[in-house]
């Protein structure tokens, strides 16, 4: 049986409200939280990444890191919630 991939959650740097979320580097330092500085340049874990969804700044955030890290996974999460962040792709959402 082959084990069915979740997909992956978008949050969109805008509000539920239409509004544009500031600061506009916001994607950038929530996926630092899982990247590594080597030779002068940043690279950022597959399990959370900056990306951009329809011109705005978004973070796709990998399921699997809620087994990996459940803590720096409910962070984010809860973080998206609290700033009414649009979120795609959760399927437990509260």
């Amino acid at each position: 049986m082959v084990k069915k991939k979740k997909p992956k959650i978008i949050i969109e740097g805008v509000t539920h409200e239409g509004e544009t979320f500031r600061p506009s580097d916001w994607a950038e330092r929530v996926s630092g939280s899982l990247s590594t500085f080597k030779n002068h340049r940043i690279y950022y874990s597959p399990l959370l990444t900056p990306s951009y969804k329809e011109g705005n700044r978004c973070v796709i955030l990998d399921p699997e890191l809620e087994k990996s890290n459940p803590e720096l996974y409910q962070h984010i999460l809860d973080f998206a919630k609290a700033n009414k962040l649009k979120i795609c792709g959760e399927e437990n959402e509260k």
